[in-house]
């Protein structure tokens, strides 16, 4: 098994427990062991054994840089809206699971509707791996963020559903791969 890497924080960030979703502060000079650094959070284990989120947008204070997004069309249609947030998307992680939401099967359906000139409402409806998941508001907050911050984007609903429940089936073939299930 290889050895995961340490890093002093350099600044106080802020954190999210995992997989509770409680929000707190690691404070500059405590030593984390990085996770996993997937889509624009990474998550660490802590010095006192916890596991918790980084927000890509603190990157800074473990020495790293946050990973932009090279996949995305700078027009505002509604066709070019929807292939914008399917992208963004998939920089969404469970910070527990190395595979993006998409690839999951989280996302059950992306629908956008024009809005006003050049402006499109978006629509999410989604789902989460357990019913009960500490981190779903966290996970959806996530969608909304990176789908608001698109060009062309008028309004954002993401939606969780619980039916149908997810299963493995849902995911794809990539998924299933980067997990071994397949």
């Amino acid at each position: 098994m290889a050895e995961r890497e340490s890093y002093t924080l350099t600044r106080d960030v802020n954190m999210i427990t995992i997989p509770d979703g409680m929000v707190g502060i690691l404070k500059k000079g405590e030593t984390v062991t990085l996770y996993q650094a997937l889509g624009n959070n990474y998550t660490v284990v802590t010095e006192q054994g916890y596991m918790v989120r980084i927000a890509g947008a603190d990157a800074d204070a473990l020495g790293m840089e946050p990973h932009p997004s090279d996949a995305l069309v700078s027009e505002t249609t509604s066709e070019a809206v929807e292939q914008n947030c399917w992208e963004v998307m998939k920089t969404v992680y469970d910070p527990e699971i190395p595979v993006n939401i998409v690839d999951l099967g989280l996302v059950y359906s992306c629908e956008v509707t024009p809005a006003a000139e050049g402006l499109n409402d978006v629509h999410v409806r989604m789902t989460l791996t357990a019913p009960g998941c500490g981190m779903g508001p966290v996970i959806q907050s996530d969608v909304e963020k990176c789908i608001r911050a698109l060009p062309g984007v008028a309004h954002v609903n993401v939606e969780v559903v619980l039916d149908p429940p997810w299963s493995r089936d849902m995911m794809s073939e990539v998924a299933q791969l980067q997990l071994g299930l397949l």
